[in-house]
Formats: C-alpha cells, sequence, structure tokens
C-alpha cells in the first residue's frame, strides 16, 4: 500500500511543459482583456514595474522582474517607442535611467482596469482560494529555484 501512495505522489510528465501550458492559458486570458487598451500583459506589467521603482537602473528593473538585460532591452522598445517610456542618462556618462511619461502613466491607469477585470476572471474560473494557494506555491518554488543560492551539477 506505501507503495501506491509513493507513487501516487509522484511528478507525472514535464514540469517545464505545464509550466508554459498554463502560462499561455492565463497569459491569452490577460492579453485579450488588455487588447483595447493596446497593451500587452507583459507591457503592463513592465510599465508597471518601471512606475512603481522609477527613476530605476535597467538592471534593478530587470533583476526585480527576473529578466536578462537582453529581454528587458527588447521589452523596453515598444513602450519607448509608444512614447511611454523614456530612458535617459543617468547619475554618470555610462549609467542609464528608465523612467515614465504622463502619457506611460495614463496607460498604466487605463491598463489598470482591464487588468483587474482579467484578474477577477482568473478569480472566477478558479476560485479565490485557489488562486491565493497557487501564488504562494509559485513564490515558494520561485524562492526554492532562486539561481543564486543553487548551483545545478550535471553529474
Amino acid at each position: 500500500m506505501a507503495s501506491d501512495t509513493a507513487s501516487s505522489s509522484q511528478p507525472r510528465g514535464c514540469t517545464n511543459l505545464k509550466l508554459r501550458q498554463l502560462s499561455r492559458r492565463v497569459s491569452r486570458l490577460y492579453d485579450e482583456a488588455m487588447e483595447a487598451t493596446g497593451l500587452k500583459g507583459t507591457q503592463y506589467s513592465l510599465l508597471s514595474h518601471v512606475i512603481l521603482m522609477e527613476p530605476v537602473r535597467p538592471s534593478d528593473l530587470a533583476a526585480r522582474m527576473t529578466l536578462d538585460a537582453s529581454t528587458l532591452t527588447r521589452n523596453l522598445q515598444p513602450l519607448v517607442a509608444q512614447g511611454w517610456v523614456l530612458i535617459g542618462e543617468g547619475e554618470d556618462g555610462r549609467s542609464r535611467l528608465v523612467t515614465s511619461t504622463q502619457s506611460g502613466r495614463a496607460k498604466r491607469q487605463q491598463g489598470q482596469r482591464a487588468w483587474k477585470q482579467a484578474q477577477l476572471s482568473i478569480n472566477e474560473q478558479l476560485g479565490a482560494d485557489r488562486v491565493a494557494a497557487l501564488h504562494a506555491l509559485l513564490d515558494e518554488c520561485a524562492e526554492l529555484l532562486d539561481a543564486e543560492k543553487h548551483v545545478i551539477r550535471a553529474d
């Protein structure tokens, strides 16, 4: 009987695939809700982080969002092109600071309403208790997988 319990609690399938599948479903829901604002869910998140942290060095923004520098640069480009974000000089000639513009703050406010609509939809479809448990589990897993604390070895 003990082996039945042990085998039933063993993961089945690929964790990466399952997370990506769920992520795509959730992203699709947020993107559909955000569509009328002209923002994608990822752009809303990035714009929100800029506004909450500004003025912010790109390296600090990337670390907070767990993005590498090249991904952050690529993701900032559409926000800069739309005039929602500025990348200016930092404290010295080599550093940069990211800030929002007035139109960027207005766009975030518009996006915030759509984001809330998407979040309420997720809460309704999955149940608020399940969403809260998912958030807690994801936070716990992120902490456990923190790359600075662990080194993966190929033994």
